[in-house]
């Protein structure tokens, strides 16, 4: 008998988040894998766009903002629903069985740690009718059972794999920043847990190299970190693209001497899965999930004080470029043993676990 999971993916709405690449590789990842006796219908806000890429191969409902409101939500019943991202408004009207995957907690500590705030109570309601639990890190398990008190169902860690599977054609890429100087690469949301001003602050020391950062700094933070450059005379040795392309990010992957990513708060933290596929030496705070996914050949800060910052970073490129060729294969060794269809094989198992 076949049997109905919808994904509830209008995450797919916006890709340059981690959240919306999580939702786009799954399902790339679904759609390489046969799954005969299951039918998946994707929730996005454009069937058509999805459906053109994906075919046939999966069913799609039209996401309504409205479904957000409990009135408005989708009452088509299916045997499975899979909530994709643990704080999405979106949810079924009936719950038949229901698997949770869980990003991060990080609400907890940035937002409101009272488990009367509406942001924990929403969790708490998707904790609570869970037939099964997905995380995406063992750290993200961690945190999330340090918190609330997860109920005495299957949980699985199912690591996420590298976005980065092919390599684009980037010969043909202008950069509007300068790339003729050696220069160390970040990419990421500007949100204080990605603790950008770091890094920054730390090329108050540096004069060997530029920096250059990518993603969404119109907000406060991104600000805050642009009147930090200026006023240090940093101009012209630290640049903020804003956000990028694919193209335009592996350019920067590709070309840089360091990846730095000294984020305080990740649940899994793709970015240096995506440094390593292109055999760069990553730096990375050792909080959170970050060693997990780094393994034992990332370099790690402990502590965010500029000067020792810049020790680290000097000592590891000293070490990694004296070892060139074994560090490179190593890193691209662990950025492959992460893969999407292999997760997404995974997430596969916990559907047939959950209905036959």
């Amino acid at each position: 008998m076949i049997k109905t999971v919808l994904l509830e993916t209008h995450n797919l709405k916006n890709k340059a988040t981690g959240l919306g690449t999580f939702n786009y590789e799954l399902i790339k990842g679904l759609h390489q894998l046969d799954f005969n006796n299951l039918e998946l219908t994707l929730n996005t806000k454009n069937p058509a766009l999805h459906q053109a890429e994906f075919g046939n191969k999966f069913n799609y409902n039209k996401y309504n903002d409205l479904s957000r409101w409990s009135v408005f939500r989708t009452r088509k019943k299916h045997d499975l629903w899979h909530s994709v991202n643990q704080n999405t408004k979106v949810e079924p009207f009936h719950v038949n069985k229901y698997l949770l995957t869980v990003h991060d907690v990080n609400f907890v500590e940035e937002i409101s740690s009272d488990m009367n705030h509406k942001v924990n109570k929403l969790f708490l309601a998707k904790l609570e009718k869970s037939t099964v639990i997905t995380y995406v890190s063992e750290f993200a398990k961690k945190q999330t059972h340090e918190y609330f008190k997860v109920p005495n169902v299957p949980e699985y860690v199912i690591h996420n794999g590298n976005p980065i599977t092919a390599l684009l054609d980037t010969s043909n890429f202008m950069s509007t920043i300068p790339t003729d100087k050696p220069f160390l690469y970040s990419i990421g949301d500007f949100l204080e847990r990605k603790n950008f001003i770091s890094i920054v602050k730390m090329m108050v020391h540096i004069t060997d190299f530029n920096l250059i950062i990518s993603g969404n700094n119109n907000k406060s933070y991104g600000i805050e970190i642009a009147k930090f450059i200026m006023e240090n005379n940093l101009q012209n040795r630290v640049f903020l693209t804003g956000k990028v392309d694919d193209v335009a990010k592996q350019f920067y992957l590709s070309k840089c001497h360091a990846f730095l990513f000294p984020s305080i708060r990740e649940g899994f933290g793709l970015p240096p899965l995506e440094a390593m596929h292109f055999g760069k030496p990553v730096f990375l705070s050792n909080k959170t999930s970050l060693p997990e996914i780094g393994g034992e050949h990332a370099y790690y800060w402990d502590n965010f004080d500029p000067e020792q910052m810049k020790t680290i970073l000097m000592d590891g490129i000293n070490h990694f470029y004296s070892n060139q060729n074994e560090m490179q294969l190593l890193m691209k060794e662990r950025a492959a043993s992460f893969n999407w269809k292999v997760a997404a094989a995974d997430y596969l198992k916990v559907y047939e676990k959950c209905l036959f």
